[in-house]
């Protein structure tokens, strides 16, 4: 590996990659490999960069777990031959995308930044320049030749946040992603100020693990007034549904309905994984603080603590993923494997 560090950088689809056709107005994919031609403020970074791109780029509303899985293999099948990876990613699914490819990619060694814009590359007032210099500068950050940073983020407007805490609060402004329970990993202004003390440990000399089975029998119900007993009852009886996010209100309460308690208790003991987290933007679940939340702690409830709802549900399928013994899937549950929750 040359002293000079090396980036890849992965293309999937979203607005980052656009072109405005100037004739037409219309949105066109834009030809990676002509990058440092469209950007020559890229040549002034202290590092080689390479492009891959998905054969046929995707909205990332169309994004799952088959094409996280597709990241990750090109992430494994080039992960000897560089020093970071920058993943160009949609707005919309990337705290999603972010959590899931933190819990696949086990004792990760080097910074995997995901990243996007909200208008177009060739848009004149484009966030896209920025926040693509920038996550590929995080990305080539070394001290005594080895990566500053060691797991998977989230770079967007100024900001570098732990990609499994993060979600996207706006669909119009630049700042469209926050990390409600955590702080950020690095700030960038006139300096990029790297808070060094917030990353997570370095694992030493273990070997990292791609874990590629995800177990997408999973569903997500947000508790709300007027929930009822027979929407409630044709959900639990989903075929081969394993796992379950409820997002409850506040610090993890819902309402105390004896159908609601007895439906949950008997999809648990039937296997079910329930996951309890808040549907509060900031905050953590604290099942037994309030007797609304009781119940669901003594009829057997996970407890997603701090966890957004994009880690829960991912870390969900992860461990769905990796056929966690039923006696010890929520003890591993509530354990912080990512630094996913605190």
């Amino acid at each position: 590996m040359s002293e000079q560090p090396a980036i890849l950088l992965i293309y999937t689809g979203g607005t980052i990659g656009m072109m405005k056709d100037f004739e037409t107005g219309a949105l066109k994919a834009f030809n990676f490999s002509k990058l440092l031609q469209k950007i020559p403020e890229l040549k002034q970074l202290d590092c080689r960069i390479e492009t891959i791109s998905f054969e046929n780029p995707i909205d990332s509303s169309n994004m799952n777990p088959q094409k996280w899985v597709k990241i990750a293999t090109i992430i494994e099948n080039n992960y000897h031959d560089f020093d970071g990876f920058v993943v160009l990613h949609g707005s919309d699914t990337m705290s999603y995308s972010a959590s899931a490819l933190s819990f696949m990619l086990e004792n990760l060694a080097k910074p995997v930044v995901f990243t996007g814009s909200q208008l177009p590359i060739g848009d004149l007032r484009t966030d896209a320049k920025e926040n693509l210099i920038t996550a590929i500068q995080i990305a080539s950050l070394q001290h005594k030749n080895k990566p500053v940073i060691n797991e998977v983020c989230l770079y967007f407007e100024y900001k570098l946040y732990r990609g499994n805490r993060t979600t996207k609060i706006n669909a119009e402004h630049f700042n469209a992603f926050a990390s409600p329970n955590y702080p950020p990993l690095a700030e960038s202004g006139v300096h990029l100020k790297i808070n060094n003390d917030l990353m997570l440990p370095k694992n030493g000399s273990k070997k990292i693990i791609f874990h590629k089975e995800l177990d997408d029998n999973v569903v997500i119900v947000k508790m709300f007034p007027g929930i009822n007993e027979s929407v409630l009852s044709a959900i639990l009886q989903i075929p081969n549904l394993k796992g379950m996010v409820l997002e409850t209100y506040g610090s993890g309460n819902a309402p105390t309905d004896e159908w609601l308690i007895l439906a949950l208790k008997k999809a648990i003991k039937s296997g079910l994984h329930v996951v309890n987290v808040t549907q509060c933007s900031g905050g953590s679940v604290s099942m037994g603080q309030y007797e609304t939340s009781t119940s669901l702690k003594k009829i057997g409830v996970i407890s997603g603590k701090d966890s957004t709802t994009e880690a829960a549900i991912s870390k969900l399928m992860y461990l769905l993923g990796q056929q966690v013994a039923p006696n010890v899937f929520k003890t591993i549950y509530e354990t912080s494997i990512r630094g996913e929750l605190s």
